[in-house]
């Protein structure tokens, strides 16, 4: 039975790939290549979210500061970066150092960030898409070259893009979940959001591991071949439907452990010295940032040195 199995999977009617008869077995295992690397692919982007907030747990001088110090520091980063003029390119290069330094001081891989980044890249590229075709006024030449100004506001939106998901990842992996929505609550935030934030996460990865899995088996089962539209509407449907039966597992469970609809706070947050210190320097360089245009001036130093 189990060998039937294979043979249906893997060789169709003919048999095991390669086997005589068959005539299709290079192919078949070039599709159950392609296969590998969707599941891996999915399979990647769920560990990548996992080890994102695993990070948190290491000890480094990211982790050893108060999750109230980070989550001023990154929101004040945040609207810095979002208040440039929407031209600006080069202004916005000396803000590469914060999410650089937050990386350093966490021991916190940039590869990781980076694939986390490109998964969300696409949605940052269709928001300004369009505007070097509308805007098509030159606003600047280099070498010679003019440059629209839709070029360059498009240029901005991913720089701005890339500066900030990087900056809340770096966040999330310096911090972890539930601190950052502890320091929330520390900061006056009211605790029945705090909580919905909590539970959203954690059923948000019961639900990418139901997906996940979902996935793998369709994917097992379709040989290489692409989800008719007509299933999708069945999928997501069956999708719904274990999410709901998951969720009522887990609310019972919880509710067997005593929940009331509020969970139990952390005390392990405490507003020390290096945290005051961090806050005030960072506010100072983003101010200093915003402005002052500091890749001008040093082309005007360095043009001025030369001459």
């Amino acid at each position: 039975m189990a060998s039937s199995r294979c043979r249906h999977v893997f060789g169709g009617r003919g048999g095991w790939p390669g086997d005589p008869g068959v005539g299709h077995g290079r192919g078949v295992w070039a599709q159950a290549a392609q296969t590998a690397s969707r599941v891996s692919a999915v399979a990647q982007a769920l560990r990548d979210a996992r080890l994102l907030e695993s990070l948190a747990a290491q000890t480094s001088a990211l982790s050893a500061l108060d999750a109230r110090a980070k989550l001023l520091v990154t929101l004040a980063f945040i609207l810095t970066v979002v208040s440039f003029d929407r031209y600006a390119v080069a202004a916005l290069l000396p803000l590469t150092l914060f999410p650089l330094a937050m990386a350093a001081l966490g021991h916190i891989p940039l590869r990781l960030i980076g694939r986390s980044v490109v998964l969300a890249a696409p949605f940052a590229a269709m928001v300004g898409a369009f505007n070097p075709l509308f805007d098509t006024q030159v606003v600047l030449r280099v070498a010679g070259v003019g440059i629209s100004g839709g070029w360059l506001s498009f240029t901005s939106i991913l720089l701005r893009f890339l500066l900030t998901v990087s900056a809340a990842l770096l966040l999330v992996a310096g911090t972890g979940f539930t601190p950052l929505c502890e320091g929330l609550r520390r900061l006056g935030v009211p605790q029945v959001l705090t909580t919905q934030l909590l539970l959203l996460h954690r059923y948000g990865s019961v639900l990418a591991g139901e997906a996940a899995r979902m996935s793998l088996a369709r994917e097992l089962r379709a040989n290489g071949r692409a989800l008719p539209l007509k299933e999708w509407g069945a999928l997501l449907g069956h999708l719904l439907l274990r999410a709901l039966q998951r969720a009522q597992r887990i609310h019972q469970a919880m509710l067997a452990r005593g929940f009331d609809g509020q969970l139990p706070g952390s005390a392990t947050l405490v507003w020390q010295r290096h945290d005051t210190l961090l806050v005030l320097i960072c506010l100072l360089g983003f101010g200093l940032a915003r402005w002052v245009d500091i890749p001008h001036g040093l082309g005007t130093l360095v043009l001025g040195v030369l001459r």
